[in-house]
């Protein structure tokens, strides 16, 4: 968290640079743990994470890649769309349904340079940076049989460890984005003059910039209490519940204040060459990726129905 939070503060496109194995495979084999995990914490092979596909967005259910166990290989076919990193990725994680029952969703353990991964498009976004979230083909992978991450069936349940992590690296940095646009908007309003005075004394600024403030030190004490009690034991249900949240409120924090930041630039806040455009761009993705605000809220929606708001209005 502290690291993408840092990182954004440069440009929220750098954090695929940023190794960040999916947490799920702590609930790998003592091999896989061994062969795949470490080195990957340690910066020496990348692991991508495929899940969605034209048909299977925020509607992780609606996954449709087919595994068939044939002999001592999985045989596998479908598509992937936005499959982030693994271009160039030397392992990925692979969301299927083995069978073609939606009953048994699968996590395989793939590299996608086998034959039959094959990379149909690489989709320009607002986003720029040095990887791609490339639209996939696949045909007729072979998979050994226990190139598999948990069992049969408990596909799902570890993606959602995997969108915990990754739903708190965009709350991180999108508060990270956020301080580095209020800090620039705060020096620019106290240098620029305009009647007479630096614009930072007018109301209508200063109020822009107490709001920015407000937001920033919301989302942040949010952000930094959910991680804290996740690296604290928090069970898997309820870290699924606060990441929804925090990703939610930190995106939505995080859109508000950089064009607020913006908007205090005035047309100097659009010029490529200011560092505010940039942020600009790269923080409205954020609303977007691993789940819509929309999802988040009907997440947040379920976890109530199921749990009570408790899990949101308590303390412990």
């Amino acid at each position: 968290m502290i690291v993408n939070e840092e990182v954004a503060k440069a440009t929220g496109a750098l954090w695929g640079r940023v190794w960040l194995p999916p947490m799920c495979l702590k609930d790998g084999t003592r091999e896989q743990k061994e062969e795949i995990l470490r080195p990957a914490c340690a910066g020496k092979v990348f692991v991508a994470f495929c899940t969605s596909e034209p048909g299977a967005g925020s509607d992780a259910g609606g996954v449709r890649t087919s595994a068939v166990l044939r002999g001592n290989h999985w045989v596998v076919n479908g598509e992937k769309c936005f499959a982030s990193f693994s271009e160039g990725a030397d392992l990925a994680l692979l969301t299927t349904i083995v069978d073609s029952d939606p009953k048994k969703p699968t996590l395989l353990i793939i590299n996608p340079k086998t034959k039959g991964y094959n990379i149909k498009r690489l989709p320009s976004f607002m986003q720029r940076s040095g990887h791609g979230h490339p639209e996939v083909d696949i045909r007729d992978i072979k998979v050994p049989a226990d190139a598999m991450l948990g069992e049969v069936g408990q596909g799902f349940e570890l993606t959602k460890d995997w969108f915990v992590e990754a739903r708190l690296a965009i709350a991180a940095r999108s508060i990270g984005m956020a301080i580095r646009a209020t800090e620039l908007a705060e020096a620019y309003a106290a240098k620029r003059v305009q009647f007479g005075r630096p614009i930072g004394d007018f109301q209508a600024i200063e109020f822009m910039i107490t709001e920015m403030a407000a937001d920033i030190m919301t989302g942040k004490s949010m952000l930094y209490r959910v991680c804290a009690e996740i690296d604290g034991g928090l069970d898997r249900k309820h870290a699924h519940a606060k990441a929804s949240a925090t990703k939610w409120y930190c995106s939505e924090a995080g859109w508000r204040v950089v064009d607020k930041a913006l908007q205090i630039f005035g047309e100097r806040g659009a010029m490529c060459e200011n560092p505010v455009e940039r942020l600009h761009r790269d923080v409205r993705l954020e609303r977007i990726c691993e789940g819509t605000s929309e999802i988040q809220k009907v997440i947040i929606g379920g976890h109530i129905r199921k749990r009570g708001l408790d899990v949101y209005t308590g303390w412990s």
